[in-house]
């Protein structure tokens, strides 16, 4: 007989539970880094989301209508829309093998999901589900899940964006160098929560090829924009180019009016009230150095 395996978690602050129908396969082996935010606590009426792990879960097809495909820089994911709202989206891999079939409710607070092949593929699967719910999920709770290298100085948090391979983690590296009382607080997902209108950015359980999954909680103290270029200048950027440049961090979909309209509004409120900049920059000490004294003020 299967064994079911409910394991509670805190994650920025919210509740979230996640539930193993049959462990012989499906297990919290798939999820080492959630590790660091689990809670004994019961979570009783606080859940932030819910997701059932059950293998015996079959695609729906009757009603369905066809997103889009996209690529995630990792491989394809494809996203089907139901009538009452809900989503189901198929998650392959870079090899174009199917890992996860994810389905959700319309606020994301109840999701279950299927897991297809070897232990790699169900890992892969299962962690990219958790990122969509968490992401989609907290769009109604003015919660953003962002693509960012995240430092933490003299207790503020300050969160580097840029397109992969750009120079985030390396320009972050710089401070860790340079910079006294500084930490990694995580190197490619961080969180960013509106809480009483201030902005507070926390580590996660994702970080990118750099394990560093940590429970930890800062007052946002600005987002950078790392541009690369032949010499060092930093500038901060007026509402509206701040809101253009920020926003492409942020997971989102734009085909689904009230999780756009919820992220965008959580933007504005970040826009609002934190410095958001554009260094252009050399990768060396003096662009740290530069960045630093312009953006903790």
């Amino acid at each position: 007989m299967a064994d079911t395996s409910v394991n509670n978690f805190v994650i920025a602050e919210h509740y979230i539970r996640i539930i193993f129908k049959d462990t012989r396969r499906n297990n919290m082996s798939l999820l080492r880094s959630f590790e660091p935010f689990r809670t004994a606590e019961s979570l009783s009426g606080g859940l932030f989301f819910q997701l059932t792990v059950d293998d015996s879960l079959q695609p729906k097809r009757e009603g369905r209508e066809r997103i889009r495909t996209f690529d995630t820089g990792n491989g394809d994911t494809v996203v089907d829309r139901y009538p009452d709202g809900g989503y189901q989206f198929i998650i392959k891999d870079i090899r174009g093998g199917e890992c996860c079939l994810l389905q959700a409710n319309k606020d994301f607070s109840n999701c279950q999901c299927a897991l297809n092949g070897n232990y790699d593929m169900r890992c892969f699967g299962l962690n990219n589900a958790l990122m969509l719910v968490f992401a989609f999920a907290g769009s109604h709770q003015q919660t953003l899940l962002i693509h960012a290298s995240l430092v933490r100085h003299n207790g503020r948090g300050y969160a580097f964006i840029a397109k992969s391979g750009t120079g985030k983690s390396t320009h972050v590296s710089l401070w860790l160098r340079h910079i006294p009382n500084c930490d990694l607080m995580n190197d490619d997902n961080p969180i960013i929560r509106i809480i009483d209108g201030q902005p507070y950015i926390y580590g996660g359980p994702w970080s990118g090829k750099t394990p560093c999954y940590r429970q930890v909680k800062a007052p946002l103290g600005a987002v950078t924009r790392i541009d690369r270029a032949p010499e060092n200048s930093i500038e901060k950027l007026p509402p509206i180019e701040a809101f253009a440049s920020f926003l492409p961090s942020c997971s989102s979909m734009k085909w689904d009016n009230d999780i756009f309209n919820n992220v965008c509004n959580t933007v504005t409120k970040v826009v609002e009230t934190t410095g958001i900049y554009t260094l252009h920059c050399l990768p060396n000490k003096e662009a740290a150095i530069l960045c630093h004294k312009t953006i903790s003020q």
